[in-house]
C-alpha cells in the first residue's frame, strides 16, 4: 500500500478488509481497484482497473438514472472507458466532462440517440483542444496526450455503442437451440494493425504514402501511433501544434486534413431477452483472452468479483507468455510492469431483461469511477 498511496487513497475508513466485496466504493488491493457487485438502473454490474503504468492512464465511470440534464427526461445506464496514453490527462478530461455532455445535448435534442452521443464526442474533443491551446506554450507535452474513449448507453431497451479507437464491447448471447452464451463483437475498432482500418487511412488520405507506416512488425499512423481515432492527439489533429515547442520526434511534414479523427463508429442494437451481459474493456484485456474466452468465464463464474476474476485471467496469460508465475508478476511495481502488460479496465453489466423491457424506470442515482476517481455521490476515492 505504501507503493500505491501516492496515487490511490480510500476514504472509506473503519475496514481493514481490502477484500470486501460489496463496498459501494470499490476496494484496493496492491495495484488493483475493484467494485465486485453494484447495481444499475437494468441490472448488476462489476468493475476492476489494475495499474501498469507510473500514473494510471485509463479511467472509467458507470452512471445509472437520468441521462438528461433534467430528471424528467430520459433514464438508463451509461458506461464509459477511456484508455489514455502519453498521459492521464486526455482520459481525465473526458471522464469529467463527456457524459456531462451527452446529458446536456439530450436535454437539447428531447432524447437519446446516436446523433447526440456524435456530437458529445465532437464536444468534449473541442473541449479538449481549446484546453490544450491554453496549456501547450507552458506544457508542450500535452499535444500528444490522447485517449482511445468506448462508451456504451442503454436507454429505453436500446443499446447505444459509440467507440473511437481500440477499446472493446463483447456481448454474451444466449443461444436458445444449444443454451450456449455466444460473444458478439458490438463495437467496430480503429487500429492500423487491421487491414481494412489501413485501406480507410490511405482513402482518406490519398497523396500521403506514409499515412500508414509498418516499423518493427507494427503498423503505425505516420510510423508514431497505433490507433487512428482518439479524443486529443492535439498535434495529428491540428497543424496549428506542428511546431515548437512540439518535441521533434513529434514532428510531421505540413498537413490540412487531420491524421486522426475523434468522431466515434456509433452502433445501435435494440437489446433482446437473450442478450445476457455486455463486457466493456480496455485493449490490455483482449491482447490476451479472445472474445469467446472472456464470454465463458463471465457465464460459467458467479457474478460477484466477475470484472476481478477476467482482470487476473489476463494477468495470468501475460505472465505465462514471459514464463513467469503469477504470484512474481503480481510483485512487480507499476512503470516498470508497463513491460508485461497495459493498465487494463474491465466493466461486466449484466442485463435483466423484465427491467430493460421496461420503458420507464425509476431507482437511485449511481455514479462510479474506476481506478480512485471522484463519483457524485459522496462514495469516492481521492486522488
Amino acid at each position: 500500500m505504501k507503493m500505491i498511496s501516492p496515487c490511490w487513497r480510500s476514504s472509506v475508513k473503519g475496514d481493514d478488509d481490502p477484500r470486501r466485496s460489496r463496498d459501494k466504493n470499490g476496494r484496493i488491493d496492491g495495484l488493483l481497484w475493484y467494485k465486485d457487485l453494484g447495481q444499475h438502473v437494468h441490472g448488476e454490474f462489476s468493475m476492476a482497473v489494475i495499474q501498469a503504468n507510473s500514473l494510471l492512464e485509463d479511467q472509467s465511470q458507470v452512471e445509472s438514472g437520468p441521462l438528461s440534464s433534467i430528471d424528467s427526461g430520459p433514464q438508463g445506464t451509461f458506461v464509459g472507458i477511456y484508455d489514455g496514453h502519453a498521459g492521464p490527462e486526455t482520459s481525465r478530461y473526458i471522464n469529467d466532462h463527456l457524459f456531462r455532455n451527452i446529458k446536456n445535448l439530450a436535454w437539447e435534442h428531447q432524447g437519446m440517440s446516436a446523433d447526440v452521443i456524435h456530437k458529445a464526442f465532437l464536444a468534449t474533443e473541442e473541449g479538449f483542444l481549446s484546453l490544450v491551446r491554453k496549456q501547450w506554450p507552458i506544457r508542450p507535452q500535452i499535444l500528444s496526450v490522447g485517449s482511445c474513449c468506448l462508451v456504451g448507453i442503454i436507454c429505453s431497451g436500446t443499446l447505444y455503442v459509440a467507440n473511437a479507437g481500440d477499446s472493446r464491447v463483447v456481448l454474451g448471447r444466449l443461444e436458445k437451440a444449444t443454451r450456449e452464451v455466444v460473444a458478439s463483437q458490438l463495437s467496430t475498432e480503429h487500429n492500423a494493425s487491421i487491414e481494412s482500418v489501413r485501406e480507410e487511412m490511405r482513402s482518406s488520405h490519398p497523396d500521403d504514402s506514409q499515412i500508414v507506416v509498418l516499423r518493427h512488425k507494427v503498423w503505425r499512423v505516420k510510423g508514431i501511433i497505433q490507433v487512428t481515432r482518439s479524443i486529443g492527439d492535439a498535434y495529428l489533429k491540428k497543424a496549428e501544434f506542428n511546431r515548437e515547442p512540439l518535441q521533434m520526434k513529434f514532428r510531421l511534414p505540413p498537413f490540412e486534413k487531420p491524421i486522426l479523427r475523434a468522431d466515434p463508429s456509433i452502433l445501435v442494437h435494440k437489446l433482446k431477452p437473450q442478450d445476457q451481459f455486455l463486457i466493456f474493456a480496455s485493449d490490455g484485456l483482449w491482447e490476451h483472452l479472445s472474445n469467446q474466452e472472456a464470454v465463458d468465464i463471465v457465464h460459467h463464474y458467479p457474478r460477484n468479483g466477475i470484472a476481478r476474476r477476467l482482470v487476473k485471467a489476463a494477468l495470468q496469460l501475460a505472465a505465462k507468455k514471459r514464463e513467469m508465475r503469477y504470484s512474481d508478476l503480481k510483485k512487480i511495481e507499476r512503470g516498470v510492469r508497463r513491460h508485461f502488460h497495459d493498465d487494463i479496465t474491465v466493466i461486466v453489466l449484466f442485463l435483466e431483461p423484465h427491467v430493460i423491457s421496461k420503458s420507464f424506470f425509476r431507482s437511485p442515482m449511481l455514479s462510479i469511477r474506476g481506478g480512485g476517481g471522484p463519483t457524485h455521490l459522496n462514495t469516492h476515492l481521492k486522488s
